[in-house]
């Protein structure tokens, strides 16, 4: 899957392919008849489906649509939960945005469960909007409360490369090791193995391995497995 990708500044009128429907990502914006650049960052574009996006490495979230996130119970408020997703404020996740929940059956989530969502509606001027449902399927398709494991907060660029199918780093942690990520677009990641000793080496390895090459990553988890 290739991706097109060159620098850009905010304010940068982005030329965009219009023979089919455009998908805009985080970093840009319509004005008028035009796509511009929000952020200085790298311009990315996915011919399959058409989506353009810039990739920048800014420490403070924000929110947009159809990311996935790793978030915090803050609060249980009558009819939905305030979730911490890193955003400057913090976002709303109704009791219903659930699989096969009904006013009857809701989830229980305490405060400070952590739950992996779907960003379902992202407005600046509004507080952002959350769901734990896939909303082609209408199932949780790995969206819910993470239970156990352990939390690690990264760059937001190493998050959106941790999601690329193709990134060494969590291939070579898995010859070794059987374990979960829940990678979430805001910067952090979730990570769940069978010993806490394993989690911990794989948190490290994540975290150390964002300026490494392919070979980089391989020589550093050989080393770290060969000091358990």
């Amino acid at each position: 899957m290739e991706v097109d990708s060159r620098i850009v500044l905010p304010g940068d009128v982005i030329d965009v392919d219009e023979e089919s429907t455009i998908v805009l990502g985080p970093g840009l914006r319509q004005e008028g008849d035009q796509i511009v650049a929000m952020k200085a960052g790298i311009l990315q574009h996915l011919p399959v489906g058409n989506r353009y996006w810039i990739e920048s490495n800014q420490k403070r979230y924000i929110a947009a649509t159809g990311e996935s996130v790793v978030g915090t119970v803050i609060a249980k408020m009558g009819e939905y939960f305030r979730v911490d997703i890193g955003t400057a404020h913090s976002a709303v996740l109704p009791m219903l945005a659930f699989e096969g929940a009904t006013k009857r059956n809701k989830p229980n989530l305490n405060v400070q469960s952590l739950v992996y969502c779907r960003v379902s509606m992202a407005n600046p001027d509004m507080e952002p909007e959350l769901e734990c449902v896939n909303p082609k399927t209408g199932k949780a398709d790995g969206f819910g409360e993470l239970v156990g494991g352990f939390v690690i907060k990264c760059s937001l660029g190493l998050c959106r490369r941790l999601l690329n199918p193709n990134t060494p780093i969590l291939s070579y942690l898995g010859e070794h090791f059987p374990f979960e990520t829940a990678v979430g677009m805001n910067g952090r990641v979730w990570i769940n193995s069978e010993e806490v000793k394993n989690t911990i080496l794989i948190s490290n390895a994540i975290q150390n391995s964002e300026y490494l090459s392919a070979d980089e990553c391989k020589q550093m988890v050989e080393d770290l497995v060969n000091k358990l």
